[in-house]
């Protein structure tokens, strides 16, 4: 297997690119990302739609799935991509934010940017409620009790007659207007927008805190947690903090998902789309935040763009990611130091079970 990946291994384009960026002054990179900007927000036009989306409303497909994925994705690569921590229940953080969206909304009157910052200090919370008992744990016994947790959630929103059972809650109020912008239920482009503008200054936190001693301790977790333990790193106390950062980043998509679509219902919030998220992480490229802004917008993307296929569409789907897998593993777009991990032979996960072994290596354990 090993030489058949090495002779049909996808072409890099990476390595040019990254020396290019490399040779950028500081205004040329702000300008590339301003750039990047500007694209984002001239991609609702009806011109762009007619080409990536001719069989759908390319505007609604933007804000959902592709712009909450990309705010998922984000969130979630705090937690696994940056700290090495496998969360399969990631699916639960944003389904309390859409259930504080829903229950302040309709019960209590409240208007959106009251409910923002409480359903962001409620999946917080939830994110600690979750990660204080659990956290010693690791590799697959963390991803089960996540996975268990975000099937909690579930049932217990669908058998709740407060949180409206299976029927959910419905009449959840639209964000108020901003100036000439209206948040109706036609037009999906101002959610699309409100959305953008939370996934950049999500972004501009996670670089900044990437590059701080929070961003470095998590980086030293990921890849050896013992190692970090006896070096002085307070593992328990940063791996709560991704937990609680990535939580606050998960309710605060919920919440812009049950602002637009005006009822949810448990099953809005399926384990699949947990999986769907996670391999918008992994197959961009963990720990690198283009590369899982680019695999968040690939996997919202490519089945609504297949749609003409049918229920072949998933099949295709699920066929080209096994591939990508097997020829690509690091990713579309992998960080420098994850692609050095995968060739020494590393997962780049922490202890994830990532681990890649060349056929004939024995991998020995401590």
């Amino acid at each position: 297997m090993s030489a058949l990946r090495a002779r049909l291994r996808v072409p890099s384009i990476i390595e040019p690119i990254g020396r290019w960026w490399d040779r950028l002054p500081s205004w040329g990179r702000w300008a590339v990302r301003g750039l990047a900007v500007v694209l984002a927000v001239l991609a609702p036009n009806q011109a762009i739609g007619e080409f990536m989306a001719p069989q759908s409303d390319w505007a609604t497909i933007l804000f959902y799935p592709i712009s909450i994925y990309v705010l998922l994705a984000v969130g979630l690569n705090v937690v696994v991509g940056m700290a090495g921590l496998l969360d399969l229940g990631y699916v639960a953080f944003f389904a309390i934010g859409g259930y504080a969206m829903a229950l302040l909304g309709t019960k209590m009157g409240w208007n959106f940017w009251e409910i923002l910052p409480v359903a962001i200090l409620l999946t917080a919370g939830s994110g600690l409620a979750l990660g204080t008992p659990t956290l010693r744990l690791r590799g697959d016994y963390l991803a089960i009790v996540t996975l268990g947790f975000g099937e909690i959630v579930r049932i217990t929103a669908q058998n709740t007659n407060a949180l409206g059972g299976p029927r959910g809650i419905a009449g959840i109020p639209h964000p108020p207007d901003i100036g000439p912008i209206h948040f109706g239920v036609i037009d999906p482009r101002p959610y699309y927008y409100l959305t953008l503008v939370a996934i950049v200054l999500v972004i501009v936190m996670v670089r900044r805190i990437e590059a701080s001693r929070i961003g470095r301790a998590w980086v030293a977790i990921r890849e050896d947690e013992d190692a970090a333990e006896a070096m002085g790193v307070p593992t328990f106390r940063y791996k709560l903090l991704a937990f609680v950062f990535g939580a606050a980043i998960g309710g605060t998509a919920g919440v812009m998902f049950a602002s637009k679509v005006i009822a949810i219902v448990p099953d809005n919030y399926p384990f699949l789309l947990s999986v769907f998220i996670l391999c918008a992480v992994v197959l961009g490229g963990s720990g690198n935040l283009p590369g899982v802004i680019l695999g968040a917008f690939v996997v919202g993307y490519l089945p609504e763009r297949f749609r003409f296929l049918a229920e072949y569409r998933v099949l295709l789907f699920g066929a080209a990611l096994v591939a990508m897998m097997i020829f690509r593993p690091e990713g579309l777009l992998p960080s420098r130091r994850r692609r050095a991990e995968m060739a020494e032979g590393g997962g780049g996960m922490g202890r994830l079970g990532a681990e890649v072994v060349e056929a004939g290596a024995t991998k020995v354990e401590a």
